[in-house]
């Protein structure tokens, strides 16, 4: 992304690259990118006076009555979309929605997530955030089971490999739309990848989630591929995650997680940090695991966390704390591991800090770490004895939590909690009257 230009600037740039659309984007509760598009000529008006939108039929927004939305530009986002042929050339901006007064709209989960960093810089700090992205690369076969798009495991490579070349590609357009891509290899299970690129302010890391989530599947689709972020989608092999490296920083740039004489090199802030996830954990796995099928992937045997706890370098804990480097105090951080790729990452990372700061605010203390041990080999009576909570099993449950959690939904506020809530009760609903292929095979004839 290009960052920090004026208008006169931005038209140059866009000249410059042979523009000839813009997309303005801007997200739904759900985290589904959605788009206003403009011949480039409408730029220069846009940048002035925003760009008007009918929200009355996007999930979470206005009422009929009230369906005037208006666009303001970012223009720090500005990217070109690599993947676009040069003689239809198509450029982006994210977008932050309001109303027709030109007042901040509720309901805009980029807007709630600015809202909230703006109060957390009141206190002199900024909370970056580092995000794993997994997302699993299909054959286009025709029919809904997929099929993954090679049998590599993990880190594996291939002179030849297919994968990789797409990989590459990926990165390379990631890079020249401003990602700082530090890293991309095979994931675990067939056809599984990861892209990781640097942290930053949680705002910019939210617009490169969104950036990676449509950039990979748009070059996936150029290569006859299906790219797939949906957190489980086969059987018995591992998903797909989001983890998510969090981290506070003060206004001279120091790491107010870094306390050099602790066991651990955390400092006290970090340790309620910790504390305030763990105790809204149960709520906030509807925000950061919003899907149905989320909770097919946080079961036991997957690597994913499934218990409420923390602990360093444990990857079955819920909260993991990478082993400290000497010299490197910027880099302590938490790593939050129940996050996935479906939810919306403006409104995860709301719910986040949110749950974070309560645990700052009160002084909260996390339980002792669950260091060296594997929290999936302990019996239930174990589990019970050292006081380790589980995450709810399914949506509904989740839902269920966050309903009972104010500190979450104060955070979300009331526009985007209602429609938020509204919007996964409809999906809950219509997965549990569906028939599956597990049911006919196990009872069709059987019952």
């Amino acid at each position: 992304m290009i960052k920090k230009m004026d208008k006169k600037e931005i038209l140059e740039r866009v000249a410059a690259d042979g523009v000839k659309f813009i997309s303005f984007q801007f997200s739904d509760v759900t985290g589904k990118v959605k788009s206003v598009d403009a011949p480039v000529n409408q730029l220069e008006g846009a940048l002035d006076n925003g760009v008007w939108f009918d929200g009355s039929s996007v999930q979470g927004f206005a009422r009929i009555q009230e369906s005037d939305m208006h666009l303001r530009v970012d223009m720090d986002t500005y990217a070109v979309l690599p993947w676009t042929p040069a003689d239809m050339r198509r450029a982006r901006f994210f977008c932050d929605i309001m109303t027709p007064d030109d007042e901040p709209f509720a309901g805009d989960p980029r807007g709630q997530l600015k809202r909230m960093l703006a109060e957390l810089k009141k206190r002199g700090w900024t909370f970056n955030a580092g995000t794993e992205p997994e997302f699993f690369l299909f054959r286009q076969n025709g029919n809904l089971h997929p099929v993954p798009h090679d049998v590599g495991g993990y880190f594996d490579f291939s002179s030849d490999d297919e994968a990789a070349q797409v990989r590459t590609r990926l990165m390379d357009a990631l890079i020249s739309m401003g990602l700082e891509v530090e890293i991309g290899h095979h994931e675990v299970a067939r056809g599984q990848h990861e892209i990781d690129f640097r942290f930053a302010d949680a705002l910019r890391t939210a617009d490169n989630v969104l950036t990676l989530k449509y950039t990979v599947k748009a070059i996936a689709a150029q290569h006859g591929l299906t790219a797939s972020f949906m957190p489980k989608p086969i059987f018995g092999i591992n998903g797909s995650g989001m983890h998510t490296h969090q981290s506070l920083f003060d206004e001279k740039g120091n790491n107010v997680f870094f306390d050099a004489k602790d066991e651990f090199h955390l400092s006290q802030t970090a340790y309620s940090f910790i504390a305030g996830q763990l105790k809204h954990a149960r709520g906030l796995s509807a925000i950061v695991a919003p899907s149905v099928n989320s909770y097919k992937r946080l079961v036991p045997g997957y690597e994913a966390p499934v218990y409420v706890g923390w602990a360093q370098t444990n990857r079955s804990a819920l909260i993991r704390i990478p082993r400290y480097t000497k010299g490197q105090d910027k880099a302590q951080r938490a790593e939050l591991r129940c996050p996935d790729p479906s939810s919306n990452p403006y409104l995860a990372f709301v719910g986040m800090l949110a749950a974070a700061l309560d645990g700052v605010d009160n002084k909260l203390k996390p339980p002792k770490p669950l260091n060296n041990v594997n929290i999936y080999e302990l019996s239930f009576e174990e589990r019970k004895a050292k006081d380790i909570r589980e995450l709810p099993d399914s949506l509904l449950e989740a839902l269920n939590e966050l309903d009972h959690d104010e500190v979450l939904k104060n955070a979300l506020g009331d526009e985007i909690y209602t429609a938020f809530r509204r919007a996964k009760l409809e999906e809950w609903d219509e997965y549990r009257i569906h028939v599956t292929d597990w049911e006919v095979e196990n009872y069709l004839e059987s019952a």
